[in-house]
């Protein structure tokens, strides 16, 4: 197939992704804007003038990166996993597995869908924390960098739970269970630095605390963690599952009936 035949199916899948997304706003956009209002409001406000400042900034400051990098991920993820399940449950998928379209095509179109949700939350997200609390951008690129990195990374975590899900409730039990922990010992609403020596490290294993911090220091110029190692550790993320998903479609698992 030509280049011209593949960017053709790719901005087919794209569009079809984001239309879908957009068209039920009041599900996918309007819940997590809500959501982070809230914790704007109740973390940052309300609790974080009894903690007062947190590594030099005050609460509200500190969180904000995180909250955005929160809003982010679970978006990324939901798109995909919801949309790619969905289209197996239909069997809809079989009419795109029968087309003379790359696997690494099919997996890119998906992904995009899912960084443009994650983004255009993030977006939104960041236009509500200005409303509480001024902020101002350290290094745009690596602000930049991390948070799509991090969307790409989340759209690929959500398309290997939707090809081993047999059932809707398969696709909750990883978000709920598994992202929803990680997201919330990952550095959001605190700096390591207060745990014991003990816990840090065990905190170290969590890939999201990288990501959060790297994105914390793109933002506010401040991290807990070494920034080259968390952009080796979502890279590499990236590689596995990218990987992953490729031999998945070629072989058909959890696809092909």
């Amino acid at each position: 197939m030509s280049n011209t035949v593949h960017f053709t199916a790719y901005k087919t899948i794209v569009n079809r992704e984001i239309t879908r997304f957009m068209r039920i706003w009041p599900q996918t956009i309007l819940p997590p804007a809500i959501t982070m209002t809230l914790y704007f409001i109740i973390f940052g406000n309300l609790i974080g003038k009894r903690i007062g400042t947190m590594d030099g900034f005050s609460y509200m400051e500190f969180i904000v990166p995180g909250l955005i990098m929160m809003s982010v991920i679970t978006s990324s993820y939901a798109n995909v996993v919801s949309s790619f399940f969905s289209m197996k449950f239909q069997r809809s998928i079989e009419e795109i597995l029968i087309a003379p379209v790359p696997n690494f095509i099919i997996l890119a179109g998906f992904v995009t869908g899912g960084v443009a949700r994650g983004l255009i939350v993030g977006a939104i997200v960041t236009i509500i924390a200005l409303l509480f609390t001024g902020l101002s951008i350290d290094n745009y690129l690596i602000t930049v960098t991390v948070i799509v990195m991090t969307a790409i990374l989340f759209s690929l975590a959500g398309m290997i739970n939707a090809v081993f899900a047999q059932n809707f409730d398969d696709i909750t039990i990883v978000p709920t269970f598994v992202l929803t922990p990680l997201t919330y010992l990952g550095g959001v609403f605190y700096s390591i630095k207060l745990l014991p020596v003990f816990w840090q490290k065990v905190s170290l294993s969590n890939p999201i605390l990288y990501m959060v911090n790297a994105f914390r220091y793109g933002v506010l110029g401040q991290s807990d963690l070494n920034i080259g190692i968390a952009f080796i550790i979502i890279f590499g993320f990236i590689t596995v599952l990218t990987a992953a998903l490729l031999y998945l479609l070629k072989k058909g698992i959890g696809i092909r009936s």
